[in-house]
């Protein structure tokens, strides 16, 4: 038996026993949202089930590593991943094509096991003063702050309930909370960003901005750009896609605010008269 094979069985033999020990879940949750912007977003899903099964976040080839600063510190242990291998067979006499024979384990190293120039994800976002901040905590809720990311704001792991936002924003915030509120009021969040839960988030985030956020005004073009993407998606009309999301908005919104939360506003509105 080659290397290369007894590496890769390894490998799949690591993440079958990480299965049977229950700690597949959470890795499973964070593979579907990379969103640091590094190597590792690029590859295979199982590649960072990995990665986050092996407690990193940021696992990358020693070249990769010394093209941002970065070497690896003596003595570190590698993690594996799988990559495809190629070889060339001759299709014509004067033709070649690529065929996968398979798979081979290639080292990576994570990025604690690194020394050398800060990152630029490592720049402390503090986590603003959101309005609603302790309704999410009250939900057993963490919210957390990531560098700002070009494929989204703000992301809720349901699995992990926890609200990750790029942005001090408050209608982000409101966006993941509604998410958030709509699973433990109507019902378990469908994979994939659907039209009719987007739609619900979005127009329950709006409203909050008007009832209690700061500056209320400055984000409702982009919130109808939202909304007439997801409506075209569902090959709708944007009200008509509000109209039929309508009942459930209402619904988040109730179940957002609470008593305590109601007086905050009502005193909020008074301020503001």
């Amino acid at each position: 038996m080659s290397e290369k094979v007894t590496k890769v069985q390894k490998v799949l033999q690591g993440i079958l026993e990480k299965f049977k020990t229950g700690d597949v879940p959470k890795a499973i949750v964070y593979s579907m949202f990379p969103f640091k912007g590094t190597p590792s977003d690029r590859w295979s899903y199982i590649n960072r089930m990995i990665m986050f099964l092996s407690g990193t976040d940021d696992a990358r080839g020693i070249r990769q590593w010394n093209r941002v600063g970065r070497s690896v510190k003596r003595g570190s242990k590698a993690i594996y991943i799988l990559v495809p291998y190629f070889v060339k067979r001759r299709v014509h006499s004067d033709e070649e094509e690529e065929a996968l024979r398979g798979f081979m384990a290639k080292p990576v190293f994570g990025v604690e096991d690194t020394e050398g120039e800060p990152l630029d994800y490592e720049k402390e976002i503090p986590l603003p003063d959101l309005p609603l901040l302790e309704r999410a905590k009250e939900w057993g809720i963490t919210v957390s702050t990531m560098s700002p990311c070009p494929k989204f704001l703000g992301v809720y792991l349901s699995d992990v309930k926890e609200i990750v936002i790029a942005t001090p924003e408050e209608i982000v915030f409101f966006h993941e909370l509604s998410h958030a509120a709509y699973e433990m009021s109507i019902g378990k969040l469908k994979p994939g960003q659907r039209w009719d839960q987007e739609i619900i988030a979005e127009l329950s985030a709006q409203a909050l901005c008007h009832l209690i956020g700061k500056q209320p005004n400055n984000n409702l073009g982009n919130t109808y750009r939202y909304i007439e993407s997801y409506a075209d998606s569902a090959g709708l009309k944007p009200v008509s896609a509000c109209l039929k999301v309508i009942d459930d908005v209402e619904r988040v919104l109730n179940f957002i605010l609470g008593k305590e939360v109601n007086k905050h506003v009502e005193r909020t509105i008074e301020r503001a008269a």
